[in-house]
């Protein structure tokens, strides 16, 4: 239950001055639905205005306060065409000041014409004219517009004003209480930092490191701490000590024998399966590296100690791909292994239920369904959860509920993730990494091209195609919008300029299809049905497509390199020979370049994981705002790197040898941070991964 301290924080935003219904949907669409988070709403930048007598004074992008006298308005018949003020200065020089939308409704009342107003924005130039688009203020004094010379910008939507922002903030904070310090004094001392309520107010007021590290290592804390409380409480639950004597396994006619790193990570697994608690544990590899071999085993050593074991899978296409793989591996062993979905009905459906009721079934395979309540088990030992990133907690904690009692859990990820994002995202599992690649796996080839070779780039796909092989054609988009040129397009686009040079050779695949579609789409291209499979991202998790050798991806820079390699993964499955092709845009920054001079060197999934943390900072490692599988709204990759493993050991000091939450004067402040930052769900349940 939440601490009485923080009920000011978690009021709605309909309680703060001028917030009614309508203003509320705006502030819902940025998540801001209670006080806690419009404060921590931090501020993307900082802009540093000059007050300046005319126009002359000032530089085209220059942050600017200048006097001017509204001279005219001009407005155009197109809704969607800018309302333009015209406007003068002191010597003469005209300038407009330019609204899109509503905006412009706005404008007609604050800038009659004939007033004198000073207009604070950035000055730009647009057709031999100075212009404002958007001014931030406008205003009738000039000490209402230079009040803040330094002001914050803050992330909008549509109906929302950075004044706006700021007065709810300047409510918020006023709302804030004074809270007991969770952190180690020395740790707060050491790095110089302010106490919680004084670092919000700073991080809203200016560029101020101290305070933002923190509020990021508040967050990180509070991750770290309910990481541990739920290693702590898992160690403490009673388990099923599931010890194989190795019979079915013996069986087993791999096609390869196990990598070094296949036989650790099956030695690690069955080390936790036979402890009295239930393991949690990360299996990491890359697309390849073997991790359905390293499944199988575990699954079989549930089966051997007389348990039963489930895989889930994200997708149903993945599932039937993960069931026919696996049914071909244990057909020497007599174990029999079922596929259950949401689609199967009647007798077939009844009959699987019944044979995981009674136990003739010791493993399956399948989507959610498999955690359904009808769905019982005779005895549940081991739960695989592939690509676990794809399922919420809540539904991964419905499967891991099946058991008698709480059954092992391993859940794998094919995302390369550096070492200190693992101790950030997974912290309460131990982790074992496949870090070799089985042998036959060839390289893939991989080549930069700038986007300019567009018609060269289609003709070499033309005639891959025309060999009998397959290809991927990635986009990083799905709709094009404002800003998209038609040299860089968009998912939709690009497979509309592709079919009309391949006809009904070309299939799209995206995330705004229905599941039904996507699936049907994807099933399509892997039975050969479709020579060349337009995708976004989507694939990451997709099948295997032994033919499909090639894959082309645009707008390569916008990926990270986890992300680039694991697309890349998808190519070639087996083949002599792959190729990925990386696009890049004609103007390509030094770490651009670096960053894709690395996927054409390496083929370790870690290494790049790694190398691309260290070149991009505090950009995006996995694609789109990804820091964490948690979601950490203030830590930047950069802060992640460097605070969590400092946050870490303060939350283990207080979990081991201050009596965690109930020891003492920090222990009941850290319950409070739980709360605030939304990480409750170490002190309530058990995290699944």
């Amino acid at each position: 239950m939440r601490p009485d301290a923080l009920n000011p924080m978690f009021a709605e935003t309909g309680s703060l001055d001028g917030v009614g219904p309508k203003l509320k949907k705006p502030l819902a669409r940025l998540g801001l639905e209670r006080v806690r988070d419009v404060l921590y709403h931090l501020p993307e930048r900082f802009v540093t205005r000059r007050a300046i007598p005319d126009l002359d004074a000032g530089s085209v992008g220059e942050q600017v306060v200048v006097p001017l006298t509204v001279v005219e308005h001009r407005a155009s018949r197109s809704p969607r065409s800018p309302y333009r003020v015209l406007a003068q200065d002191a010597a003469g020089n005209v300038c407009a000041l330019t609204y899109f939308g509503r905006a412009s409704f706005g404008a007609r009342k604050t800038l009659p014409v004939g007033a004198r107003r000073w207009v604070a924005g950035r000055l730009d130039q647009y057709d031999q004219m100075l212009q404002v688009v958007h001014p931030d203020h406008v205003a009738e004094t000039s000490d209402a517009a230079m009040g803040q010379l330094t002001e914050p910008v803050y992330r909008l939507s549509e109906g929302l004003t950075q004044p706006l922002i700021g007065k709810l903030v300047d409510q918020s904070l006023a709302r804030a209480p004074e809270l007991p310090e969770w952190i180690t004094p020395s740790v707060k001392a050491r790095e110089g930092w302010p106490d919680w309520r004084e670092a919000l107010a700073a991080a809203h007021r200016g560029e101020d490191a101290k305070a933002r590290d923190r509020l990021a290592y508040d967050e990180l804390f509070a991750n770290a701490l309910a990481l541990m409380l739920v290693r702590q409480q898992n160690r403490q639950r009673r388990g099923q000590s599931l010890q194989g004597d190795g019979r079915l396994r013996e069986r087993l006619q791999l096609p390869f024998p196990l990598t070094g790193a296949q036989a650790r990570s099956i030695d690690e697994i069955a080390g936790d399966m036979a402890q009295g608690h239930p393991m949690l544990r990360l299996l990491q590899g890359d697309v390849g590296a073997g991790k359905t071999v390293v499944a199988l085993e575990a699954m079989l050593v549930a089966v051997e100690a007389g348990a039963q074991a489930a895989l889930l899978a994200p997708t149903e296409l993945l599932a039937r791909q993960h069931y026919e793989t696996l049914r071909r591996m244990l057909a020497p062993t007599g174990v029999e292994i079922a596929l259950f979905t949401g689609r199967d009905k009647g007798r077939a459906r009844e009959s699987i239920l019944m044979g995981l009721l009674d136990g003739s079934i010791p493993i399956v395979v399948g989507t959610h369904a498999i955690f359904q309540d009808k769905v019982a088990y005779r005895n549940l030992g081991l739960v695989v959860i592939d690509e676990q990133h794809r399922f919420g907690v809540g539904q991964r904690l419905m499967l891991t509920q099946k058991g008698r009692v709480t059954p092992h859990t391993l859940a794998m990820t094919a995302t390369p993730i550096p070492r200190t994002l693992t101790l950030a995202q997974y912290g309460e599992m131990e982790v074992s990494r496949l870090d070799e690649m089985p042998p036959g796996r060839q390289p893939i080839d991989t080549r930069v091209l700038p986007v300019d070779r567009m018609d060269d780039i289609v003709g070499a796909v033309e005639r891959h195609l025309a060999t009998g092989q397959q290809a991927y054609w990635v986009c990083p988009m799905v709709r094009d919008s404002e800003g998209v040129t038609d040299d860089i397009a968009a998912a939709e686009a690009r497979y509309a300029a592709l079919q009309q040079r391949f006809g009904e050779d070309v299939m799209l695949v995206h995330g705004q299809l229905t599941p039904e579609l996507k699936d049907a789409n994807m099933a399509r291209f892997a039975g050969g049905g479709a020579k060349l499979l337009v995708a976004t991202t989507v694939i990451e998790v997709g099948v295997d497509v032994p033919s499909a050798t090639l894959m082309v991806i645009e707008q390569a820079e916008r990926f990270g390199l986890a992300q680039l390699h694991q697309l890349r993964g998808r190519v070639g499955r087996g083949a002599e020979k792959s190729t990925c092709l990386l696009l890049r845009s004609a103007e390509l920054s030094e770490t651009g370049k670096a960053r894709l001079a690395l996927m054409r060197e390496s083929q370790d999934g870690f290494r790049l994981a790694e190398e691309d943390l260290k070149l991009r900072g505090g950009g995006e490692l996995l694609g789109t705002r990804q820091s964490g599988e948690e979601g950490f709204n203030i830590a930047t990759l950069e802060q992640v790197s460097r605070l969590i493993q400092m946050a870490s050991d303060d939350a283990k000091l207080l979990v081991e040898a201050e009596g965690g939450l109930y020891g003492g004067a920090r222990g009941e402040a850290a319950r409070l941070v739980l709360y605030l930052l939304e990480r409750d769900w170490g002190v309530q349940t058990l995290r699944s991964g």
